[in-house]
This record gives C-alpha cells, sequence and structure tokens, in this order.
C-alpha cells in the first residue's frame, strides 16, 4: 500500500483528504457536529474568556463558535486545493479568511433567522427565566 505513495504528490493528496475531513467535522456542512465538536470547542473557548471578565463568556462562547466554523471551511478548502490541483501552490490566506469568515457568518444569521420565524424550535432549558429573543441583542 506504500509504494504507492511513494511520490510527493501522492502524499500530499492524502493530506488534502484528510484536511478535508476533518474541515467538515468543525465547519457549518454536516447538521450533527455541532453538538460533538464546535460547541465543545466554543465553550471551551467562552469559558478561557471569562477568565478575563465574566461579561465576556458569552460574547467568547459565539466568538469559538464561528472560529471553529471558519477553521473548518478554511481546512476543508486546503484540502481540496491539494487533492485536486497537480502543482503545489501558494495559499492566499487572506482571501481564505475573508470567504470563510463571511460564509460562517451568513450561516449564523440564517440559523438566527429560522430560530426568530419559529421554523426552528429550541427547546426550553431555562424555564424559569424569560426566554432570549433577538430585540434584546438589538439597540432599538
Amino acid at each position: 500500500m506504500l509504494k504507492n505513495f511513494k511520490n510527493i504528490n501522492s502524499w500530499r493528496k492524502l493530506k488534502g483528504l484528510i484536511l478535508v475531513g476533518l474541515g467538515f467535522l468543525l465547519s457549518p456542512l454536516s447538521w450533527w457536529n455541532d453538538l460533538f465538536f464546535n460547541l465543545p470547542l466554543a465553550y471551551l473557548f467562552g469559558y478561557l474568556c471569562s477568565y478575563f471578565s465574566a461579561n465576556l463568556f458569552l460574547p467568547g462562547t459565539i466568538a469559538g463558535y464561528w472560529l471553529s466554523n471558519i477553521l473548518g471551511i478554511l481546512l476543508m478548502q486546503f484540502g481540496v486545493i491539494d487533492v485536486l490541483q497537480e502543482k503545489p501552490q501558494e495559499h492566499n490566506l487572506k482571501k481564505e479568511l475573508l470567504i470563510g469568515f463571511i460564509s460562517s457568518t451568513v450561516y449564523t444569521l440564517i440559523i438566527l433567522l429560522l430560530l426568530q420565524l419559529n421554523i426552528f424550535k429550541t427547546p426550553d432549558l431555562f424555564t424559569q427565566q424569560p426566554s432570549l429573543s433577538i430585540k434584546s441583542f438589538l439597540p432599538l
């Protein structure tokens, strides 16, 4: 099996496939990954941010969620480029970060919209506290 991977191009393609797999696990493209990957990573990021200030836990968690999605999209982009291109080329990190940030933000806004329109229902985990709405975050 390893003799098929003697040239560098084959190793690069294998590395690309691994990056695509890891990126898919972190990306917003799979519906189940949030529970197992993104939310625990986001919670950890929020927890680390709360060391600086207790008020940073929720914003840190949201930022961690976005960062994990952006990282997933970037890993998939790098992996696909490694798999599909015959000759290795330089990555335009600025452009790929911008694409990842925009796509993750659009995805998050779509989910928020679906929640606000009651198309998606969330369980009421805190029955004694009033539920949050997007209006409480807007400066109106």
